[in-house]
C-alpha cells in the first residue's frame, strides 16, 4: 500500500495527526468527524430545542452538518451520494406512488452497486483509503425504507398491513428538507443507523419521548408536545456508550492488530500449524476483528443519544432505554449459544431493514431472497457470496439440531448448562468459519481458508440438515411456524434467520 494509507479526496487537515498516529486519514477523518458530531449533538438537544426553534430549522441545521461531514471525509465522492439522494426525492415527487417503492430501490441499489463494482475493478480486492460505500450502503437503507413505507401508508388499505407497517406508514410525501435531512442528517450519514422516517420526523419535532412513551403504554395521557414530554435525560446511557468505545478503542489498538485476519491463509502457517492450531487462531482473529465494529457501532449509536433521538421507553426496572436505534447487543453477541440468537444481536438495524423491504413483502423464497439482497447491499467481492451461501444449510442445521435435541436437556439445570456451553463453542466456531470469507474477500483467499478447514463445517452442516430432516420433535399447534420470524415492532431487535449482515470491512465505518 505503501502511502496509500495517507491519501484521501477528502480533507488532509489532520494529515499530521494522521502520519503520527500511523492510521488512515480517512480513519483519522471519520473519528474527528463522529467526535465533532458527538458535540454537535449535545448542542441540538439542548440549545436547538424544538421549543425554541421550528422543525425547519432543525432540518437545515442537521442537513447541512451531514453534508459538511460527507464533503470533508470523502470530497468529490460524495457527490454520488448527494445525487442519489437528489434523483430519489425526484422519483418520490414525481413517480406512480404504485411502483415508487420499486422504482427508489432500483436506483439506490443501482447506485450502490455501481459503487462496489467500482471499488473491485480500480482498487483490485484492497480496501482504498477514501472508501465512500459505507455511508451509501445507509443511505440506500433509508432510501428504500421510507419508499416502502410511503407504499404502504398512500397505496394500501389497513387491513393489508402488519402492526408494524401501520405504526410506520407514512401518509404523505416528505418535504424535500425533510427527505433531506432524513437521508443526510449528521447524526447517521456516516455509519448509521437506518431508523424509521416517523421516528425521526418526531424527534426533530420534539414529540420523540411523549409518542414512544404511547406507543409502549398503549394509551394517550394527552402529551401531544414537545411542551408536555418528559425530561428524560440520555446522559447516562450516552456516557455508558462511550466507556464502551473507550474500552474497545483499546482492544483494536492492542489485541486487533495483534491477530491479522489475512495470516490464516499464510502459506507458512497452513504448511506448519495443525489443524487445531489453525482452527484456535480463526477463532481469536475473528474475536479480535469486532472491536472495531463494536467501537463504530456504539460511538454512532452515542452521537444520536446525545441529540436526544433514540428512546425506546422505560425498562422493567422503571428506567428509561435509550437503544431504539442500537445497532448491536454486544452481551448478546459474545454469550450468544445459537446461530440466530448471534444475527439478532449483529448488526440489528440493518436485520430490520431486511426485513422491512424484503422478508415480509416477498410471496415466496423469503429467505433466500434476503440473502440475495444482503449480499447485494454488502458488495460484490465472492467472499460476501461465499458467506452467505455457507450460512444456508449452517441455518438449516441449527434448527434441525435445536429441535431435535434441545428438549432433552430441559429437564436438569446441570444438563441444560452443559448444553448452553457445547452450544456456545459450537455457535462461535460456526460464526467464525462461516464470517472468515467476508474478511478475505477475495476467492483465492476464500478457498485457500476453506481448504485448510477441510471444508468441515460445510460438511457437518449438509449431514445434520439431511439426517434431522423430519425427525425433530413436533411443534404444539400454538407454536409459531419456524418460517415465519416473530414480529418486529419498530423498537423491536428480532429478525429473520440471517438476515442481518455480517462484518463488513469498509474501513470500518458500517458493516
Amino acid at each position: 500500500m505503501g502511502d496509500a494509507i495517507f491519501k484521501t479526496t477528502g480533507s488532509k487537515w489532520l494529515l499530521p495527526v494522521s502520519e503520527f498516529l500511523g492510521f488512515p486519514i480517512d480513519q483519522v477523518n471519520f473519528i474527528a468527524c463522529q467526535l465533532f458530531g458527538l458535540a454537535a449533538a449535545f448542542w441540538f438537544r439542548l440549545y436547538l430545542k424544538p421549543s425554541h426553534f421550528k422543525p425547519l430549522v432543525r432540518h437545515t441545521v442537521a442537513t447541512v452538518l451531514g453534508t459538511a461531514f460527507l464533503v470533508f471525509c470523502f470530497g468529490w465522492y460524495s457527490a454520488q451520494i448527494l445525487a442519489t439522494v437528489v434523483v430519489s426525492y425526484l422519483i418520490i415527487l414525481k413517480a406512480d406512488i404504485n411502483h415508487v417503492h420499486r422504482y427508489s430501490m432500483v436506483t439506490a441499489m443501482g447506485s450502490l452497486t455501481v459503487c462496489h463494482v467500482s471499488r473491485v475493478i480500480i482498487f483490485n480486492y484492497g480496501v482504498p483509503s477514501t472508501d465512500f460505500s459505507g455511508p451509501l450502503m445507509m443511505v440506500t437503507q433509508r432510501i428504500t425504507t421510507l419508499a416502502f413505507q410511503l407504499h404502504d401508508g398512500m397505496c394500501k388499505k389497513s387491513e393489508q398491513l402488519t402492526s408494524e407497517q401501520k405504526l410506520a406508514a407514512i401518509k404523505e410525501r416528505p418535504s424535500l428538507m425533510e427527505y433531506l435531512s432524513y437521508n443526510l442528517n449528521f447524526l447517521s450519514i456516516l455509519v448509521g443507523p437506518c431508523s424509521n422516517y416517523k421516528d425521526y420526523i418526531d424527534f426533530i419535532e420534539g414529540t420523540h419521548i411523549s409518542r414512544r412513551l404511547k406507543q409502549r403504554s398503549g394509551s394517550s395521557n394527552g402529551h401531544n408536545g414537545y411542551d408536555k414530554s418528559p425530561d428524560l435525560s440520555p446522559l447516562d446511557a450516552v456516557c455508558r456508550k462511550l466507556l464502551v468505545c473507550c474500552v474497545c478503542m483499546l482492544l483494536f489498538l492492542i489485541v486487533t492488530r495483534s491477530l491479522p485476519i489475512t495470516y490464516n491463509v499464510d502459506p507458512d502457517f497452513i504448511n506448519n500449524a495443525d489443524f487445531l492450531t489453525r482452527l484456535t487462531y480463526a477463532f481469536f482473529s475473528i474475536q479480535a476483528a469486532r472491536p472495531k465494529f463494536y467501537f463504530a457501532w456504539t460511538l454512532a449509536d452515542a452521537v444520536n443519544n446525545a441529540a436526544g433521538y433514540g428512546f425506546l421507553g422505560i425498562d422493567e426496572n422503571g428506567k428509561p432505554s435509550w437503544d431504539l436505534v442500537s445497532n448491536l447487543n454486544i452481551i448478546g453477541i459474545e454469550t450468544a449459544t445459537s446461530f440466530k440468537t448471534f444475527i439478532d444481536n449483529w448488526n440489528i438495524r440493518t436485520g430490520v431493514w431486511l426485513k422491512t423491504v424484503c422478508y415480509d413483502r416477498a410471496p415466496k423464497h423469503r429467505l433466500a431472497l434476503t440473502f440475495i439482497l444482503s449480499a447485494l447491499w454488502h458488495g460484490v467481492y465472492p467472499g460476501y457470496y461465499f458467506t452467505f451461501l455457507t450460512a444456508i444449510p449452517i441455518t438449516m442445521a441449527a434448527r434441525a439440531i435445536r429441535k431435535s435435541v434441545r428438549h432433552h436437556f430441559l429437564n436438569s439445570k446441570n444438563l441444560k448448562l452443559g448444553y448452553d456451553i457445547v452450544t456456545w463453542a459450537a455457535t462461535q466456531l460456526a460464526i467464525c468459519y462461516t464470517v472468515m470469507p467476508f474478511l478475505l474477500l477475495s476467492l483465492d483467499r476464500t478457498l485457500i481458508y476453506y481448504r485448510s478447514m477441510f471444508f468441515h463445517v460445510h460438511v457437518l452442516s449438509i449431514l445434520a440438515a439431511i439426517i434431522l430432516h423430519g425427525k425433530h420433535k413436533p411443534k404444539s399447534a400454538s407454536s409459531v411456524s419456524t418460517k415465519s420470524p416473530p414480529p418486529i415492532s419498530s423498537s423491536s431487535s428480532s429478525s429473520p434467520d440471517l438476515c442481518q449482515s455480517v462484518p463488513c470491512n469498509n474501513n470500518d465505518k458500517e458493516a
